[in-house]
């Protein structure tokens, strides 16, 4: 049993405030019965109809981001920035799938199926994430091995990670590497190699589980491949 509003948010049909607003305005009804109160819960058999749509009847929609570096990840920013919102060719209201940072560019899933959004971002499931990062200073073996086998940020050792590719740049005292990590928690590789005393200059979201940004440019939307989709959740399985 989930509250009504969180439903419908989920359904891809309106944000959860705006349907707290369609609730007490009497436009939401469950099984038939006009539903005014916020703190009714529904399941998924109940026939849950929105202004006159029944909100199983959206259809879901699946886009991979190139998001670039200036843009938050969300659907509106009250400072005014630039949202990923821009950027998505869509007549259908679309959410993140968990965050990048402003600073931080590379692949973005964004849809309005509720469920994958929470199976993707889910702790309990372990979707891989790559990054490029060029960071300051030179990455050492045993700093390495330490953020690979786990470390403590804020209140949490991270789990394994995985780190190759680790060149070091003699001219500018900088290192870059390629990270793998399951988790996605605020800032986590940022706050990892900020751990081990190497600031991170700049990150780049190169895969998320099986997508890529294979012949994309950066600022371009496409719809996930039904491949993708499928392998996505099979993952997170």
């Amino acid at each position: 049993m989930e509250r009504l509003q969180k439903v419908i948010a989920n359904s891809g049909y309106t944000s959860r405030r705006k349907a707290e607003d369609l609730i007490t305005q009497g436009k939401v009804s469950v099984n038939g019965e006009i539903i005014t109160e916020l703190g009714a819960k529904v399941n998924r058999r109940d026939i849950i109809i929105v202004d006159g749509v029944a909100i199983d009847s959206v259809e879901k929609v699946y886009y991979v981001l190139y998001k670039p570096e200036g843009y938050v990840s969300t659907t509106d920013d009250e400072k005014g920035r630039r949202t990923v919102m821009d950027l998505v060719p869509s007549d259908k209201r679309v959410y993140p799938v968990g965050r990048l940072d402003y600073d931080t560019s590379g692949v973005l899933l964004l849809s309005n199926d509720g469920d994958f959004t929470n199976l993707m971002i889910s702790p309990s499931h372990h979707v891989e994430k790559e990054y490029h990062v060029k960071m300051k200073g030179y990455l050492r073996k045993e700093e390495s091995a330490l953020l690979c086998k786990g470390i403590k940020i804020d209140n949490y050792v991270t789990k394994k990670a995985y780190i190759r590719n680790v060149v070091y740049n003699k001219a500018n005292e900088t290192s870059t590497a390629t990270i793998v990590i399951s988790e996605g928690k605020y800032h986590q590789v940022r706050k990892m190699f900020e751990a081990v005393n190497h600031p991170v200059l700049k990150l780049k979201r190169v895969r998320f589980g099986c997508v890529t940004l294979d012949k994309m440019k950066i600022g371009e939307c496409r719809l996930l491949k039904p491949h993708e989709l499928k392998q996505l959740k099979i993952m997170a399985e």
